[in-house]
């Protein structure tokens, strides 16, 4: 079951859980901060209302009856590159590494705050929305085999485009930016997410790992990320 509320000039945000409950607290959240709500109360849903309204984020409770979050989540990132914010009931350090490494941007435990969860939503939206001063003026960044389209927050190797979520764009334009520098993973979590978040350096580790995975350069590749043990990361470029 779905349903969709507000003007259409709004930003729209698809809130998904099983609980009815949970759906209807964020939702009158959400709209007393002017955004239009799409809700969804299973994965099947969640999807086709994804398909016919195009969010501008998604809020994704990982336990789903029949298609679960972990399918919504990958297909709604595949066909629209929507940011996820995931609910999760667990707070292990491990559960909240493997949310973020199906590609979310973010997550939140339950229980949680709502005014906390509608402000971790305006983080990822600024975050993830072209800003004007993206690539330090530059409309692409050209290191080849790799091509960056900053305004189009795209990429490709050579003629394959390279399917990224907003957060892994955002850390290999960190990167990219500054060939040769090594950042500290504090460092990038500063330049990648908001000032506002609060999170494990570790979260950058995975971020890099699937990075590393989708662009997947050959070792003959005059670029590579490079681990600088026991600092963080570099983009490194052959001379």
């Amino acid at each position: 079951m779905v349903s969709a509320h507000g003007s259409p000039g709004e930003t729209a945000i698809l809130v998904v859980d099983d609980d009815r409950k949970i759906v209807e607290l964020v939702a009158l959240y959400l709209r007393k901060e002017g955004f239009r709500v799409l809700q969804a109360y299973d994965g099947a849903s969640a999807i086709e209302l994804a398909r016919a309204e195009r969010p501008a984020l998604a809020i994704l409770d990982l336990m789903l009856p029949g298609v679960n979050g972990l399918v919504v989540c990958k297909t709604i990132q595949r066909e629209q590159r929507v940011p996820v914010i995931m609910l999760t009931a667990r707070s292990t350090e491990e559960d909240r590494l493997r949310g973020l490494d199906l590609g979310a941007d973010d997550y939140v435990v339950k229980p949680f705050s709502p005014r906390e969860l509608v402000s971790r939503v305006r983080a990822v939206l600024r975050r993830t929305l072209p800003a004007p001063e993206a690539g330090n003026g530059q409309a692409t960044l050209d290191l080849d085999p790799l091509h960056i389209d900053v305004q189009g927050h795209t990429a490709r190797v050579g003629d394959r485009p390279v399917e990224l979520t907003p957060t892994e764009f955002r850390l290999l334009l960190a990167l990219a930016r500054a060939p040769g520098a090594v950042f500290s993973r504090q460092q990038l979590i500063d330049r990648v997410f908001d000032q506002d978040f609060e999170g494990y350096e570790r979260n950058i580790d995975v971020h890099v790992m699937n990075l590393r995975r989708k662009l997947n350069l050959p070792p003959t590749a005059p670029l590579a990320i490079k681990t600088v043990y026991g600092v963080g990361y570099k983009f490194e470029v052959a001379p």
